[in-house]
């Protein structure tokens, strides 16, 4: 089947990108919410494997990403984040009515899918969260972090880079290339931005309340991009049907490495386990 294009007005006017990738009888849906500085066409491939096992997908570009609106990388508070989170959740819904539906979301976006479902409480099937920005696995330039911290309420809009080594992605050279290459990826954050997803990384690295859904959590254990170890707490701090795993040698971008296909696998096996159960 093929995927279909579509779009929608933010209450502020930008217009954000998005994209149905349907399958023939699908047994759920599944949200996708990008990491810092992708795009969700990145994600074209991980569409492909959920089509095949069943499963429709559903994905869009943050405000400021990809062919969405906005300045690169930039966002007035992360409460707009999750807005457009709810949106592509209502969009599945009105799309593929009585499906469960399932939000997965990869680094930036793995901390903003734990955020909007501990402060929104959708209802949804479950949630995936992969190398969530929890804490990040270097320390950012004390001087860079304070000058976002000093401007974010002067010039919120604007931008430094996110010094992300791009090599750190994947132990897949392909991946890493292409990704460096992507005319659509870029390496901005605001001082907005940056300072709202830093709080919002320390209040999911704080918390301690029960978790309201099933949450499949992984995370690379060589990454060097978002802390493993804050990932690995989190799941043994918050009570809840939470599911742990630890890719050991793999990099940030768990669904890019070479043993992809059985990170997938995990993702649709665990799916398929919750929708069993609710039926």
């Amino acid at each position: 089947m093929t995927a279909s294009e579509f779009q929608w007005t933010t209450p502020d006017g930008l217009s954000i990108y998005a994209i149905n990738h349907p399958c023939p009888k699908p047994k759920a849906v599944v949200a996708l919410v990008h990491g810092l500085g992708e795009h969700c066409r990145r994600y074209d491939h991980v569409a492909a494997y959920f089509n095949a096992r069943g499963f429709a997908m559903m994905a869009y570009d943050r405000r400021g990403h990809g062919q969405s609106g906005g300045k690169r990388g930039h966002a007035p508070n992360p409460e707009v984040f999750l807005d457009e989170i709810g949106h592509l959740v209502a969009e599945a819904k009105s799309v593929y009515p009585d499906l469960p539906v399932f939000l997965y979301g990869h680094s930036m976006g793995g901390n903003l899918v734990l955020a909007y479902t501990l402060k929104r409480h959708p209802e949804i099937a479950g949630v995936i969260s992969t190398g969530p920005w929890i804490q990040l696995a270097f320390q950012p330039p004390a001087i860079l972090v304070a000058i976002a911290k000093m401007l974010r309420h002067i010039v919120p809009a604007f931008v430094q880079r996110n010094h992300l080594k791009t090599s750190d992605l994947s132990r897949d050279k392909a991946v890493v290339e292409a990704y460096e290459k992507d005319p659509l990826v870029h390496d901005y954050i605001s001082v907005a931005a940056a300072t709202g997803m830093m709080e919002t990384a320390a209040w999911l690295d704080a918390y301690t309340g029960q978790f309201p859904l099933p949450l499949l959590l992984m995370h690379g254990g060589a990454d060097n991009i978002t802390s493993p170890k804050a990932s690995a707490a989190f799941a043994q701090r918050v009570p809840g049907d939470v599911t742990w795993h630890l890719w050991e040698k793999f990099y940030h971008e768990i669904h890019n490495e070479p043993e992809k296909a059985d990170v997938l696998s995990r993702m649709t096996d665990w799916m398929e386990g919750v929708v069993s159960v609710e039926r």
